[in-house]
């Protein structure tokens, strides 16, 4: 069969017409495959909705529990038919219960990635490749400069400062789903078992983490009534947090923001980060290669990020690829 009979852009998002299904659409419609819980991939209204136990639960914590009609739990790596499209589930590495969603019907397979890293995190199953003929990928940072630092050195650049500077309190600006509890997760593994404080945004999708088993240590909800015990207290807050009077409670705050775009140094600026800490669930310029090569598909389409450089790569290479052009997808809205 022809790709675009299996799977097509649509304004609504990717169609999938023999299973009548669309995956992270952006519109309502009658029937949703969700690969994870961010706001760009997730959203309310529609019919039916199909995605992992932990994506189901998130969307449920953060657009309430009428967020769609119907639900369906998808195992991971288990086969389910829906309308005759072999449908699978498997790890994306991005954030607690992402995926990427296999299709295959009538002797043609697609993966769709979503978003994807390929770090190792201890908050989230790590990737696993999957063999398909078209790897639909995200390229947010398909570009040949974006190659990730090691995460661990990253946090000890943070407990560094909190060392040389005890009086000052330290803000991280990181978003709700993934990288507060993925920055908590890192500061355990270096030895940092003081408490940490968190935003009331922060709570409810880091409960739920806490709840499914995740080693986060103790967290407490952030009070600022005494500046005084703040002194070298680290704080997680969502990045838009750092420029409001809230931020202003605490003592000489050292502001640090958590994000794979704290290597452009102009996005560093814009988000008032004194420290910037590179911290991406995404996949690198060098994750993306060697995922694509990784699945063997011998035909690539990219969506939301650096489509045309990553084109061009897969062309270099002897791969058909095509960008999809598709809109509404990027930093998920911290209002979500």
């Amino acid at each position: 069969m022809r790709p675009q009979d299996l799977l097509h852009p649509r304004p609504e998002g990717l169609y999938c017409p023999p299973g009548d299904f669309y995956i992270d659409p952006m519109r309502p419609v009658p029937r949703a495959l969700i690969t994870h819980g961010h706001s760009d991939h997730a959203r309310a209204g529609h019919g039916a909705v199909m995605a992992t136990a932990d994506t189901l639960a998130i969307m449920g914590l953060r657009l309430g529990a009428g967020f769609c009609a119907a639900q369906q739990i998808a195992p991971l790596r288990e086969r389910v038919d829906v309308n005759g499209v072999a449908v699978t589930f498997f790890p994306a590495g991005h954030v607690l219960g992402s995926a990427q969603i296999r299709l295959a019907h009538k002797g043609l397979s697609i993966v769709i990635s979503g978003d994807y890293k390929r770090q190792e995190d201890a908050t989230a199953l790590p990737f696993e490749p999957v063999a398909c003929d078209i790897f639909v990928t995200e390229a947010t940072f398909g570009l040949p400069v974006f190659r990730h630092p090691d995460p661990a050195g990253e946090i000890a650049k943070l407990l560094a400062r909190r060392a040389a500077e005890p009086e000052r309190a330290i803000l991280i600006g990181a978003y709700a789903l993934g990288k507060a509890q993925r920055v908590i997760s890192l500061l355990r593994q270096a030895g940092h078992d003081a408490p940490i404080h968190l935003h009331g945004a922060l709570e409810k999708v880091t409960g739920y983490y806490a709840e499914t088993g995740i080693t986060l240590g103790d967290l407490r909800k952030v009070a600022a009534s005494d500046k005084a015990a703040l002194a070298g207290a680290i704080i997680l807050c969502p990045p838009s947090s750092l420029h409001d009077v809230w931020a202003r409670r605490f003592p000489e705050p050292l502001t640090a923001v958590a994000s794979g775009w704290m290597r452009v140094r102009a996005r560093a600026r814009q988000n008032g980060a004194e420290l910037p800490l590179i911290l991406s669930d995404h996949a690198d310029w060098p994750g993306l290669q060697q995922t694509i090569r990784e699945t063997g598909a011998s035909d690539i389409w990219v969506t939301h990020g650096e489509e045309d450089a990553l084109v061009h790569w897969c062309q270099s290479i002897g791969l058909a690829a095509r960008p999809l052009r598709l809109v509404g997808y990027g930093d998920e809205a911290e209002g979500a």
